[in-house]
């Protein structure tokens, strides 16, 4: 039996005069999870965050915190804490000011302040000599963490991240990210972070929710999403991916337009079969297409010519021109390389058991 969730969202609606952000999304969030909420920009998902903290109050809908309802309670008396992109830590004060602030403001005394700010800088990897320096003189990842202890100080309920990781270069921004999957880990809380980088969403989360047009579009696993979306959208926005057009045949097969079907309709798996009359699209990432060679046999097949080629590091990407001239993405290992080279005419190949079948209307 399911628990009951930690935060639960119900028909949630935002509207700004004319314009709708929010169209009533539900939601439930279990207790000490990592959910993840991914999408374009304009897709609404800023607007939900401020709405759960309670910066601004929804146009009509329900919030509930562990059964209570929260949707007009003011940001500070909510059992939240945000962690924002700016940071909003006060340069001038050092770490151990800016990391008991939140308990300064509760009326908390010194001693008790002191010792809990040193148990976070000791959870967030800061040197305990770092107590009395100045934010203006710590680096960018150490002023990450300073803003992360801050948020744990008050002991929040649940954390809210809004990009906090988009401002840092490329090395800090991947360490930062183990560090709070780790963090999530040793902590226990819940936390729901808000990102554009899809890569952070499927190294760190539980789940992740894509939003698209004020509503949720998928909310699954990382591995689920990224295997089997729901549509061609999320398809798309997450990651490279090759998707051809195709419909059923009169005996219960696939047909789609350069797509070499090299099995029989009855071999074909039963979640790639579509409706009689209807039509979809047959979803392949590039990790599993394969460049056939003389006499090797695959279930779908492609001919078609060398494009490009793209070194990113471990891995190397292909784009290779088919026959009706969509480009197919293929992408190997480092020491699986193509040995050909541009101009080159190839055969591409992968079995039904790497697919996945978007049905639509």
């Amino acid at each position: 039996m399911q628990p009951e969730p930690i935060l639960r969202i119900e028909k949630l609606v935002k509207r700004f005069g004319q314009f709708t952000a929010l169209h009533g999304v539900d939601l439930d969030i279990q207790e000490g999870e990592f959910l993840t909420i991914v999408g374009p920009s304009g897709s609404g998902k800023s607007t939900l965050i401020r709405l759960l903290v309670g910066i601004e109050e929804p146009t009509s809908g329900h919030i509930s915190l562990r059964g209570k309802r929260i949707e007009t309670l003011p940001a500070n008396h909510r059992p939240t804490c945000m962690v924002f992109q700016s940071l909003a830590l006060f340069p001038h004060r050092s770490v151990g000011e800016n990391i008991e602030f939140p308990l300064k403001i509760r009326g908390d005394a010194v001693g008790p302040r002191r010792e809990r700010a040193l148990a976070l800088m000791d959870l967030l990897h800061l040197p305990q000599d770092f107590y009395d320096k100045r934010i203006n003189q710590c680096s960018g990842g150490e002023r990450q963490r300073v803003a992360l202890a801050r948020a744990l100080a008050f002991d929040p309920e649940i954390l809210f991240f809004d990009e906090p990781l988009s401002a840092l270069d490329f090395r800090l921004r991947k360490n930062l990210e183990k560090e709070l999957k780790d963090l999530h880990a040793r902590t226990g809380k819940t936390f729901v972070y808000i990102t554009h980088s899809l890569e952070e969403a499927m190294l760190m989360s539980d789940r992740i929710a894509i939003m698209r047009e004020g509503g949720f579009e998928q909310i699954a696993v990382a591995d689920e999403i990224y295997a089997k979306p729901v549509s061609r959208f999320v398809a798309e926005f997450m990651g490279e991916v090759n998707l051809f057009d195709v419909e059923s045949t009169g005996g219960g097969g696939l047909q789609g337009s350069g797509l070499e079907v090299q099995m029989a309709p009855d071999q074909l798996l039963p979640e790639l079969r579509v409706p009689q009359g209807g039509h979809g699209a047959l979803m392949v990432r590039p990790e599993a297409v394969r460049f056939l060679g003389p006499g090797e046999a695959a279930d779908f097949a492609l001919d078609g010519v060398m494009r490009a080629e793209y070194a990113l590091g471990s891995r190397t990407q292909y784009k290779v021109e088919a026959g009706d001239g969509r480009e197919i993405a293929v992408e190997k290992l480092r020491e699986d390389r193509f040995a050909g080279r541009s101009g080159d005419p190839v055969r591409l190949g992968w079995d039904q058991g790497h697919c996945h079948m978007i049905v639509e209307e």
